[in-house]
């Protein structure tokens, strides 16, 4: 064998090692990193959420007039707009704060059988609830929390005056649903009881000072839109 040829050979060698190197080489480019799981978050699922629903209040017709043996009382229905602010601390636990307004007209309905007034009602609603997560967009909730029903712009009917209800603390129980179209907007159903017993007073013409009670505890129906950001 010549030197020549050795030459050839070592040249021909070393070639193949570098090309084989640089396959490797090609070969054990980085990965492409992968986010972490708490990286990964749903911009459209942040912890707040606004519902505006339109509210049917229907009250219980119990209620009494101290002394008057017979008395009963009873309250109007209606239909009012709402709003509520929920804060979301898990997936699952979150918060609400229900706000609205509605008038009742009372009526005795027993011994007397007269119309006594009007009372604005406006009943702030803090509850607790529980979200229930394994049913893709649709999302049912259960609560439960306090109330404080204020009452306000009272008006009487002929023969009455100073027309007072107490405002009181009750309990409140709720159930619902959202619908969620997307990661912001959904629609909404909810439920809610309100136990609310109070107590009252007015002056009539003829039967001079009159108190007694009244037990409103109100089913609050609701259907509205939700917006979670």
């Amino acid at each position: 064998m010549t030197l020549s040829t050795q030459c050839v050979r070592w040249i021909a060698g070393a070639g193949l090692v570098l090309f084989g190197n640089g396959t490797m080489a090609a070969d054990l480019k980085p990965a492409a990193s992968v986010p972490q799981a708490s990286e990964q978050v749903d911009a459209g699922s942040g912890p707040w959420q606004i519902r505006v629903r339109g509210l049917g209040v229907i009250t219980n017709d119990s209620g009494s007039i101290n002394g008057v043996s017979g008395s009963d009382l009873s309250y109007s229905d209606s239909v009012t707009p709402e709003i509520d602010f929920s804060y979301y601390f898990t997936d699952n636990i979150a918060a609400e704060l229900i706000l609205g307004t509605t008038s009742a007209k009372i009526k005795e309905d027993g011994a007397v059988g007269v119309p006594v007034g009007k009372t604005w009602l406006l009943p702030p609603t803090v509850t607790l609830q529980y979200h229930f997560t394994d049913f893709g967009n649709f999302r049912p909730y259960l609560g439960a929390g306090v109330n404080y029903s204020m009452f306000y712009g009272q008006s009487e009917e002929d023969g009455f005056h100073n027309l007072d209800v107490k405002n009181h603390f009750g309990v409140a129980l709720q159930a619902g649903f959202d619908y969620m179209i997307d990661s912001h907007w959904g629609v909404n159903v909810d439920v809610k009881k309100i136990f609310l017993k109070t107590t009252w007073s007015a002056d009539h013409d003829v039967l001079g000072p009159l108190s007694g009670t009244a037990k409103l505890d109100p089913w609050l129906v609701g259907a509205g839109v939700t917006y979670r950001f």
